[in-house]
């Protein structure tokens, strides 16, 4: 058991990147629930605050990199490794639409119902996984993400009907009445949310979308981290991901007709509350974290990270919003904690031309230091083959 849980995590500084996470992505949901309206809308332009959180990510990740260099490397980077930029332009279009999509699918869902629906990406995420690395799932890993997408599906199922016979004069059905009677009254942030799950609308259409935005951008992220972009400095990579994504949130409020009103006073103000701010260094955060993780772990663990944050936000949601936890609710998250469980049994190992990562000096090292370590290795696996 050891040894699977060293193959999850090689160093620990890959534990803490996966701990920090899971905490911001449960950050994520909570902070955009919070800063919503009465009705469930938003009082500022949400392309907006995503435009400004990939503004942000971009300053800080400029910082990280002028720490150990000076912005005229910066410039001569860049223009060096253009052919990744241009490359970067696929996942910043698709985070671009999944960020946006994220703050119209918390306007209709609730967050533990969100995260649940958005688990569906893991066998999508499976089988690009395949396809784009070869390498080929076990039997194992593959029941487990199965077990992780019904657990997903269990959420859909109305244990409630079970009750609903007007005949049943029974204390159960009699304290299950009084517990909903009671969440009505007392969960007014609940009002309005879709908690059962798909109902085959325009919102099931919109959780498929960021769902497969989710799937594709992941595994062409670590892609271009491990592979095309793998001599590139990780901060140098973000510095690419994040110039896209402004030009993408960009064109996508020029296309609105709301380019220069989103930047007016009057917009701005509404967005300089401490409500939403979180929501950008939080967001901005979760992206610069991201790159960590897709460089030195995988897509694949990145999916069950995002499943385990389902308990925590359950949890977190019924004490901040008096959100129900239902019996759905209770045994989906049951069985997708044991998919979990048993995914640790026989983790996928996909570093790539990437070496672990033991120190956050090992993922600035320069691009030729990087390129010097590859050759050795290859020159080491030459020598393992004669």
């Amino acid at each position: 058991m050891s040894t699977n849980w060293r193959e999850l995590f090689p160093t620990k500084l890959t534990f803490v990147i996966f701990l920090l996470y899971m905490s911001l992505f449960i950050g994520q949901g909570i902070f955009v629930t919070a800063s919503q309206e009465s009705n469930n809308s938003y009082g500022y332009n949400t392309v907006t605050v995503v435009l400004l959180t990939e503004v942000f990510k971009l300053i800080v990740s400029t910082c990280l990199y002028c720490r150990d260099h000076n912005l005229r490397s910066l410039v001569r980077d860049v223009h060096k490794d253009r052919n990744v930029l241009a490359l970067y332009m696929v996942p910043a279009f698709l985070y671009c639409l999944y960020n946006n999509l994220a703050f119209v699918n918390l306007a209709t869902f609730d967050p533990t119902t969100y995260y649940l629906l958005l688990q569906l990406r893991v066998v999508v995420t499976g089988i690009l996984f395949q396809i784009i690395f070869k390498k080929y799932l076990s039997q194992r890993q593959w029941i487990s993400l199965i077990m992780l997408t019904l657990g997903c599906m269990m959420k859909q199922i109305d244990f409630g009907s079970f009750y609903s016979d007007t005949n049943d004069d029974s204390e159960l059905a009699a304290i299950q009445q009084s517990s909903i009677n009671r969440t009505a009254i007392d969960a007014p942030q609940a009002h309005g949310k879709n908690m059962s799950g798909f109902d085959f609308s325009l919102s099931a259409v919109f959780i498929l979308a960021q769902t497969i935005c989710s799937c594709l951008a992941g595994v062409y992220n670590e892609y271009l981290l491990k592979d095309k972009g793998a001599d590139v400095n990780i901060f140098v990579q973000n510095v690419f991901m994040y110039l896209d994504s402004i030009v993408c949130n960009a064109v996508i409020l020029l296309l609105r007709g709301e380019l220069l009103d989103a930047f007016s006073p009057h917009n701005l103000s509404s967005i300089m509350r401490f409500s939403v701010l979180i929501i950008i260094v939080n967001n901005a955060a979760i992206g610069i974290v991201t790159s960590f993780f897709l460089k030195y772990m995988n897509s694949i663990l990145k999916t069950f990270a995002s499943a385990l944050e389902l308990l925590f936000t359950a949890v977190l949601c019924y004490f901040l919003f008096s959100i129900p936890i239902y019996m759905n609710t209770a045994l989906a998250i049951a069985v997708v904690s044991y998919a979990i469980y048993l995914y640790t049994q026989s983790p996928v190992v996909n570093l790539g031309k990437v070496r672990p990562l033991a120190n956050l000096s090992d993922a600035t090292a320069k691009s030729t230091d990087k390129r010097k370590l590859l050759d050795e290795e290859a020159a080491e696996s030459d020598l393992d083959m004669v």
